[in-house]
């Protein structure tokens, strides 16, 4: 379809707020306010991820409890295990299946491919995959 989709960017600035850097927590909010209106992607597949990663924070936010990037951070095993149990579903396919789900519900593979003039069915065959590769991402990051 077109060249990878690359967020190295996106996931040091995360990692940096997670770990208390000054002024990274204010980048990283500015940074989902342009993945939430998308209007700087350059391809299809980015707008995508884009959406994918404001999705997928919004939801660690609401998974957690917590809008402070950095005490998720500190979140030892047992609370994330109790997370867990309270929400009955582990954190990653939380996150995914909110990718996915919020996809459909807004029907997003039409949008993008409304926007770009592409194939919606390709669009469609990309969903479950860059859900689990913005996934992975998230929880890397949070590690």
């Amino acid at each position: 379809m077109e060249k990878p989709v690359e967020f190295s960017k996106f996931y040091r600035v995360l990692n940096a707020a997670k770990e208390g850097e000054e002024g990274k927590d204010l980048e990283l909010e500015s940074i989902l306010k342009q993945y939430e209106t998308c209007e700087e992607s350059i391809s299809p597949l980015h707008q995508l991820a884009e959406t994918f990663l404001y999705v997928g924070m919004t939801e660690l936010y609401k998974y957690s409890e917590l809008q402070d990037i950095k005490a998720i951070g500190l979140l030892d095993t047992e609370h994330w295990d109790k997370l867990a149990e309270d929400k009955k579903a582990d954190l990653p396919p939380f996150l995914a299946n909110s990718m996915i789900r919020y996809s459909k519900t807004n029907k997003l593979s039409k949008k993008i491919a409304t926007r770009w003039g592409t194939s919606r069915r390709e669009l469609d065959n990309n969903i479950m995959q860059m859900a689990r590769y913005v996934t992975e991402g998230l929880i890397d990051a949070l590690e």
